[in-house]
């Protein structure tokens, strides 16, 4: 049993998060794999990156959660949440892995 990195009893702020498959609908349109009503343990922050297409991005906080939020998922490439009332985009999804193989926490790193 591996220590829990991002305990439940840290995750107190509301989120709403929506998860995009990698699949497209017949308009060409994300096609939604998760919609939740989830805590997460937000983190403020702000960082400037410039992306290989050359656009400035400004990252605005990232939200973590204990375990796997989206097990059907085997990568989180896209979505938004809504948190303190505003629309964000995620930027970046990441499952930190256990030696095991097994997600100790997602982590949304958001715009």
């Amino acid at each position: 049993m591996w220590p829990e990195l991002v305990p439940n009893i840290i995750c107190n702020t509301d989120i709403k998060v929506v998860l995009y498959s990698e699949e497209l609908t017949e308009n060409g349109g994300p096609t939604i794999a998760l919609e939740k009503d989830l805590k997460c343990n937000w983190q403020d922050g702000a960082k400037q990156i410039l992306t290989a297409e050359k656009q400035v991005i400004q990252l605005s906080g990232k939200a973590l959660f204990n375990g796997d939020i989206a097990p059907n998922l085997a990568v989180i490439s896209g979505g938004y949440v809504i948190i303190f009332g505003e629309k964000r985009l995620i930027y970046k999804g990441t499952k930190a892995r256990n030696p095991d193989g097994t997600v100790n926490y997602t982590q949304l790193d958001l715009e």
